[in-house]
C-alpha cells in the first residue's frame, strides 16, 4: 500500500483525524488545569487539513509574532509537533501561572520562558500521548524548544528540517477558558509521509 497523501483524503479518514485532535486536545486541556490549579473549560477543539503555507495566515500572519514549543518526535513516528500560542494568550498563561502582569513580550524573565516552554511541553506531550495510545505507535517527543518569533521564521523550521512546503499539515485550534479569560492555542502535527500513513493505518482509516 503507498503512502496517503494529504490531498487524497477521504471522509474516513478525516473522521478518524478529527477524533484523533478532538481526544488530543481533551487531554491536553485536562493536563494544562492540573497545572494551573484552575479549572480550564475548552471549546470544541476545530481540526483541519491545512496547506503548508497557510499556516501561517492562520497564526495572524506570516509577520505576527507568536510563541512557539517545537518539538521533534521520533521512533514509529518521525516528524514534528509545534504548539503556536499567540502573544495575548502566551501574556494570559503566564499570569495564570506566575501571578504577575506582562506588558511586553521582551519582558519575559528567565522563569516566565521556562514556565511557558514547560506549558508548551506538557500539551504537545499530552496530545501525543493520545495519539499514541490510540494508534499503539511509538512516539518520543524530544526536548522542547521555544521560540518568540514572527510566525513565519518559526515556521521556516520544519520547512527546512522536514521539507513541508508542499504538503499538508493536520492543524488543530483550541479555545482554553479560564475566568471569563480566553487563550488560543493552535497545535500543528507535522508526521513525514511514511508516518501519517502509519498513523491513517493504525486507526483503520487506510484504503
Amino acid at each position: 500500500m503507498g503512502d496517503i497523501k494529504f490531498n487524497n483524503l477521504n471522509e474516513g479518514h478525516l473522521d478518524a483525524l478529527s477524533e484523533v485532535g478532538n481526544i488530543g486536545a481533551g487531554n491536553a486541556n485536562t493536563a494544562l488545569s492540573q497545572m494551573l490549579n484552575k479549572r480550564i473549560d475548552m471549546d470544541v477543539p476545530s481540526v483541519k487539513i491545512a496547506d503548508f503555507d497557510e499556516v501561517s495566515g492562520v497564526l495572524g500572519g506570516a509577520e505576527n509574532l507568536i510563541v512557539g514549543i517545537l518539538v521533534n518526535v521520533k521512533g514509529d513516528i518521525n516528524g514534528m509537533m509545534i504548539v503556536a500560542i499567540e502573544k495575548s494568550s502566551a501574556h494570559k498563561l503566564v499570569n495564570m501561572l506566575m501571578g504577575q502582569e506582562l506588558n511586553e513580550l521582551d519582558g519575559y524573565t528567565q522563569m516566565d520562558l521556562s514556565a511557558l516552554c514547560e506549558i508548551g511541553n506538557i500539551l504537545a506531550s499530552s496530545y501525543l500521548s493520545s495519539l499514541s495510545a490510540m494508534t499503539g505507535l511509538a512516539m518520543e517527543p524530544s526536548i522542547p524548544h521555544l521560540a518568540i518569533d514572527m510566525a513565519g521564521a518559526i515556521l521556516s523550521v520544519p520547512a527546512i528540517e522536514l521539507g513541508k512546503v508542499d504538503d499538508r499539515v493536520l492543524l488543530i485550534k483550541n479555545e482554553f477558558l479560564e475566568g471569563g479569560e480566553s487563550v488560543m492555542g493552535n497545535y500543528i502535527l507535522l508526521p513525514d509521509p511514511p508516518s501519517f500513513n502509519k498513523i491513517l493505518t493504525s486507526l483503520g482509516a487506510a484504503e
